[in-house]
């Protein structure tokens, strides 16, 4: 049975106890999952999907209702300012949303694999813990990164979307929108039982309306920033556009919205949210946006930060007598220890003095990774323009290559093609891990 219409905060507060129930009787669970990294991206497409496939489920659906799993313990959502400001918009907290603290250990066997399916949005690969665990069980993906080939190409009745655009979310609103209207049209409750949860609004047709603007303005969150408010050229594609459009649509129906509506205002109301990282420790502005792969018998993470290296370096140094450069390549060296990492790299968004969007990239790596580190450095430099480059708080010469007599491999550039983001660095770093020799 389809999941009855109701507001977003409804649905994900029904979603959490589901589980439970589920997890507790070994009932079927279809898993929509996000990447680990956790970002809006992962974090909008996951509970769009999941809430409008619950909506119209397919007839011959694993479990009629899906289930949308933020990829991060409940404690990370703190790292993610924005995170708090779209709650705002959509009328949820975090309290509502399903983390990893609600699942078992994956030791523990509560959770077996062949009770659940997983359909996997911005990524597809089930990394880590749960892909060790889960993998198998992927049933269906959207996503917009290179396709690491290991979703099953019949993946009925669930998608098979891989392909490239700004964000994930635009596919996804793309490829559930007949859903969505499906959806809309067939169901509302009683506005008696919208006042219960709490929306006060005087008939189904404005109630359903008011529910329709909370998650577009959702779904638009992510989508204008990665696509900085559709001016990205590099990054924005059709189903981008599509769906802005759309989605605005959705928030001019309901007059209450549509009155407040302001698109700039909002984009840089989250915007600004998502940079607020000034609070953070060192480890908790690495651990923000975090991703991490294997290959090859090698192990690589990649940060990306919403601020210059400067900043970043500024955390570690500002109160050492120590070198600084020693200081800052050990406290990495800590953050790599800790996730047993071959290669680490640190991928920096700023503007410049003059106003221009900048990138900046900063990579270590221990001794089994040189060769793969040395490899991308000759053949990545090309295609995304890497220029040699210094921050001017560190001692020595990072911007030179460091023989391993002197510490781990470093070096920092200045990434010239600022449209190529991680999306496209980790597959050539993956790529040279790939082709060291072991």
């Amino acid at each position: 049975m389809a999941f009855l219409r109701n507001s977003l905060r409804a649905f994900l507060s029904h979603a959490k106890k589901s589980l439970r129930t589920a997890i507790q009787s070994s009932q079927r669970i279809t898993l929509v999952a996000g990447n680990e990294s956790a970002d809006l991206d992962s974090l909008t497409s996951s509970i769009l999907y999941a809430y409008i496939r619950s909506l119209n489920p397919p007839r011959n659906a694993f479990a009629p209702l899906y289930i949308p799993l933020l990829n991060l313990p409940a404690a990370d959502i703190s790292l993610r300012p924005e995170f708090e400001a779209l709650f705002r918009h959509a009328n949820i907290d975090s309290s509502h949303l399903v983390t990893l603290d609600d699942l078992p250990k994956p030791d523990e066997r509560e959770l077996k694999p062949e009770d659940t399916q997983w359909i996997l949005v911005d990524h597809n690969k089930l990394q880590g813990v749960l892909g060790d665990t889960y993998s198998s069980r992927v049933r269906g993906v959207v996503d917009h990164h290179e396709d690491e080939g290991v979703v099953p190409q019949d993946t009925d009745p669930e998608p098979r979307v891989i392909e490239k655009c700004g964000s994930c979310t635009s596919l996804v609103v793309r490829t559930l929108r007949s859903s969505w209207e499906a959806g809309t049209d067939a169901f509302s409750l009683s506005s008696g039982a919208a006042h219960a949860q709490g929306d006060s609004l005087v008939n189904d047709a404005s109630v359903t309306r008011t529910w329709d603007a909370q998650l577009a303005k959702m779904a638009l969150a992510s989508i204008l920033i990665d696509t900085a408010n559709l001016t990205a050229k590099s990054k924005v594609e059709k189903a981008d556009r599509d769906a802005v459009e759309y989605l605005e649509v959705k928030i001019n129906l309901s007059p209450q919205d549509a009155a407040q509506w302001d698109r700039t205002k909002f984009y840089n109301e989250i915007d600004a949210a998502k940079r607020d990282i000034g609070g953070l420790s060192f480890e908790d502005i690495l651990r923000k946006d975090y991703k991490q792969w294997d290959e090859n018998r090698l192990t690589l993470g990649i940060s990306s930060v919403v601020k210059p290296l400067d900043f970043i370096v500024e955390k570690v140094i500002h109160d050492t007598e120590e070198d600084k450069e020693t200081r800052f390549v050990t406290a990495i060296g800590d953050f790599m220890a800790v996730r047993n990492l071959s290669i680490f790299a640190i991928m920096s968004t700023s503007m410049s003095e003059a106003g221009e969007f900048q990138r900046e990239l900063y990579i270590q790596a221990l001794s089994a990774g040189h060769a793969a580190a040395s490899t991308f450095a000759k053949e990545a430099a090309k295609e995304l323009r890497l220029e040699d480059h210094s921050v001017e708080m560190l001692e020595g010469k990072p911007g030179a290559m460091q023989p391993e007599s002197e510490g781990p491999w470093r070096k920092i550039w200045m990434q010239r093609d600022v449209g190529k983001s991680r999306k496209q660095v980790a597959p050539l770093l993956r790529r040279a891990m790939g082709a060291a020799s072991g």
